[in-house]
């Protein structure tokens, strides 16, 4: 359930702040998201599978954790983040 390498560099590549960046926290938020996504699709086949469970929400909580540090740094990279990635409704 890994993220293949060539759709983690796209990822990256997408949402790095300049050519180098690997580690902001939008590249963060984003391979979360994609991973949350994948697990929340195999966790609707998989309903009794409680490891992969807990798993997905710990993500879950790094990524609130991330989103809450962006929002207090700086809202504005934080609501583009938040559109970008489509996660509020």
């Amino acid at each position: 359930m890994a993220l293949s390498k060539e759709k983690k560099t796209s990822i990256i590549e997408e949402y790095a702040r300049n050519k180098k960046d690997t580690g902001s926290v939008e590249v963060q938020v984003a391979l979360l998201t994609e991973r949350i996504n994948r697990l929340t699709e195999h966790m609707k086949e998989h309903t009794h599978d409680y490891h992969t469970n807990r798993g997905l929400l710990q993500m879950v909580g790094k990524r609130k954790s991330l989103l809450d540090y962006l929002k207090k740094e700086d809202v504005q990279r934080y609501r583009e983040l938040i559109k970008k990635l489509n996660l509020r409704k």
